[in-house]
């Protein structure tokens, strides 16, 4: 296979896990199709300066994808990437991920990866949605590979995270593991998935990068910011005030916790996955403290 003469559709090419994709493709002189509702925007316009074509297109159209799909050898899938969160439903997510699948059927494509969430059937008695998708394309009789990333390590950059102002707000209790990942390497496995179809076709991974406890995540966050970072866990019933399914999903990790998973055999797949320190050196750190700055 030569990759300079294949074209990978990527959904969610605007988003973290999209474009994390996007760039490890193009990196690796693939040929990318981002296909987006707003070419204009300033993330579409930074794929299009590293070589990506941009297409205009709306993902919950099926004559829009199947325009998307023409000529293309693989599509990565991945929801929501553009969308305002009161503007995005589980039903939206569905009827998306089950089009897209449709769509990469229709126009013979050898390689769709799907990316869902870790535990997904797991967490089926209180949120559906990923796994309805999970199940819609093993149905279909397609090459597939299916991605289950855990908890993103970017997602303590931002403010709502307490980091910044000098808390990590969780969930869960302190003595709960939560898995993590660098979107980077989610964009990493994406890619490995296309170039070796013969070992990716027909698997579901999930990734993850490192697994802490909450007091463990604040000691490392503590050394590596040089200041004291608190634990502070936010009661369970405020939790489901403000959103139901974070409340059933924060119960499931207490008493459940995520499925183990041999970060071991994941390296070995990808020497380089990041752990959470090894983030932290490499992108965490600085961004944490341009947010606290600007905080």
């Amino acid at each position: 296979m030569n990759p300079k003469d294949k074209i990978i559709l990527v959904l969610g090419a605007t988003g973290q896990q999209g474009g994390e994709t996007a760039k490890y493709l193009l990196k690796n002189r693939w040929k990318v199709r981002a296909i987006t509702r707003n070419p204009s925007s300033d993330n579409a316009l930074k794929l299009q300066k590293l070589g990506a074509e941009i297409f205009q297109g709306n993902m919950e159209d099926p004559s829009s994808l199947d325009s998307a799909m023409q000529d293309v050898y693989g599509v990565f899938s991945v929801q929501p990437p553009e969308w305002e969160p009161n503007e995005f439903t589980d039903a939206n997510e569905v009827k998306i991920g089950k089009l897209v699948a449709d769509s990469a059927k229709k126009g013979k494509v050898s390689h769709l990866v799907y990316s869902s969430v870790i535990g997904s059937e797991r967490q089926s008695d209180f949120r559906t949605h990923k796994w309805e998708i999970e199940k819609y394309i093993h149905s279909l009789g397609i090459p597939f590979t299916i991605l289950r990333p855990t908890g993103f390590m970017e997602n303590l950059i931002h403010s709502r995270s307490g980091i910044p102002g000098g808390l990590l707000y969780e969930t869960v209790s302190p003595d709960s593991r939560i898995h993590m990942i660098s979107v980077e390497d989610i964009g990493v496995f994406a890619g490995l998935a296309f170039e070796n179809p013969e070992k990716y076709s027909g698997r579901t991974i999930d990734l993850v990068g490192d697994s802490l406890t909450p007091l463990q995540i604040v000691d490392i966050l503590s050394m590596f910011l040089d200041r004291r970072i608190e634990y502070m866990r936010i009661p369970l019933e405020t939790v489901y005030s403000h959103n139901k399914i974070l409340g059933l999903l924060t119960e499931w990790i207490n008493r459940e916790g995520y499925p183990k998973v041999d970060l071991d055999s994941l390296r070995k797949e990808y020497p380089g996955l990041l752990n959470f320190p090894q983030w932290l050196e490499k992108i965490g750190k600085v961004k944490i403290e341009a947010a606290s700055i600007r905080s």
